[in-house]
């Protein structure tokens, strides 16, 4: 198969429980494993951070993508294979999804909300066809996933934006699924 370049979406801190941080490093040694690369935020704190060191110790390439502004809040990461400054948040999700073959949601905050929407709106309106896959690490997904049912309920959305997207209980189920997609 082919190498792949996997762009994540996820916390810069680390959330309350450790599943999630579990969750980042079993990812990041996934995509090593495959000789797939990490397309991600380039922060070095939070599940992000733990993300990329994972990818990197286990001798995979990391892209990261930070605006100038974030600089110091996510403290850079600039050991990564390849870091990427942009002018804006906006600037930074096109670069990473444009660098990227499939997207993976891990838990994060109001930043990794926007970002699932926004690739999850450009799916909606045709713009592409990349696998979104949202890793639910201990249900925390599960409130996201019944508010996308209710605004299709709603008819807010056609039924057929629940099919834009796919949720899994953990990293290799993910990482499997993607490569079904893409094979």
């Amino acid at each position: 198969m082919q190498s792949l370049s996997i762009c994540v979406f996820c916390g810069s801190r680390n959330g309350k429980k450790p599943a999630y941080e579990d969750a980042a490093i079993e990812l990041g040694k996934g995509l090593a494993e495959r000789n797939w690369s990490l397309v991600y935020g380039a922060g070095n704190v939070g599940i992000m951070g733990s993300l990329a060191k994972s990818v990197l110790r286990n001798e995979a390439e990391a892209l990261g993508v930070i605006p100038t502004h974030l600089m110091q809040r996510e403290i850079a990461k600039t050991d990564l294979t390849n870091l990427i400054m942009t002018e804006n948040m906006h600037e930074r999700k096109k670069v990473m999804f444009m660098n990227s073959d499939a997207i993976v949601l891990l838990p994060g905050g109001a930043g990794s909300l926007d970002e699932f929407f926004e690739v999850l709106t450009w799916a909606q309106i045709g713009l592409h066809k990349k696998p979104i896959i949202l890793v639910n690490t201990v249900q925390y997904w599960t409130p996201l996933e019944a508010l996308v049912d209710h605004v299709i309920s709603e008819e807010f959305a056609e039924t057929t934006l629940r099919s834009l997207f796919d949720v899994v209980d953990t990293p290799e189920e993910a990482l499997r699924l993607i490569h079904q997609r893409l094979a």
